[in-house]
């Protein structure tokens, strides 16, 4: 097999050729068929930047949603006066099925220091009508 040289070849011409002064004038041509006015540009994204704020916006509620029902719910702990108010009037316990239920912890937080006179005692018991029954008890 022979060695190809590019060089030893013929080369053919392009049928194609561009003409006189054409690179010289041809930014001049191109600036001048470019529209005096530029249009009015409309975004595509514009849309899907408010529905991104709305999911946004629904996202940021809905994780509030739960923080908000902690601080708002109130404690179903019973304070002492509902309480106390129950035993007296609703229930069936009496003095005595309370005292055999309590235990010398809750006896000791019950203790308090009260310090009467003797002429408040007396004022109370005067007004009392039912002082006969409470000294019975």
């Amino acid at each position: 097999m022979k060695a190809f040289k590019l060089e030893n070849v013929p080369k053919t011409e392009s049928g194609f050729k561009t003409p006189d002064h054409y690179f010289e004038n041809f930014s001049a041509k191109v600036l001048q068929q470019l529209p005096k006015e530029e249009p009015k540009v409309i975004s595509i994204f514009q849309k899907r930047k408010t529905i991104l704020m709305m999911v946004a916006a629904i996202l940021v509620i809905a994780l509030m949603v739960p923080i908000v029902n902690t601080y708002t719910t109130k404690t179903k702990e019973l304070d002492s006066t509902t309480l106390e108010n129950y035993l007296t009037y609703q229930s069936n316990m009496n003095q005595y099925d309370l005292i055999s239920e309590l235990d010398t912890e809750d006896i000791n937080k019950i203790k308090t220091t009260v310090v009467l006179e003797d002429k408040t005692v007396e004022d109370l018991l005067s007004i009392n009508s039912n002082a006969e029954n409470l000294m019975i008890e």
